[in-house]
């Protein structure tokens, strides 16, 4: 068997795929719009605007992107191993801290 092809053993069913994906791309976009909000005044006032609060709206936000981005991700046929959609996980996370703590700090 090749890297390429996963054993039954190693297959992630469609739904756990395509939420894991979901997240790991909700993650990325969590952390730019933080640096979004955090650096255009217009926006962040937008978000106040819409809930009363940014952080309110912007974990609505992010909510609704992995569940309607997982819920259409998981209607399609991805062959991923558990562990290439592991490391996709971890990597969104990792990425997604460095990007939000790169802005605050330099």
């Amino acid at each position: 068997m090749t890297t390429s092809q996963t054993s039954s053993a190693d297959a992630v069913s469609a739904k756990v795929t395509g939420y894991g994906i979901s997240y790991a791309i909700t993650s990325i976009l969590n952390a730019l719009l933080v640096i979004l909000k955090e650096s255009n005044e217009s926006v962040h006032g937008l978000l106040v605007a819409i809930t009363g609060h940014h952080w309110i709206t912007h974990g609505l936000l992010d909510v609704i992107v992995f569940v309607v981005l997982g819920a259409v991700l998981s209607r399609r046929d991805m062959n991923l191993s558990g562990n290439t959609l592991i490391t996709s996980v971890v990597g969104s996370t990792i990425l997604s801290g460095l990007i939000v703590v790169g802005f605050f700090v330099l």
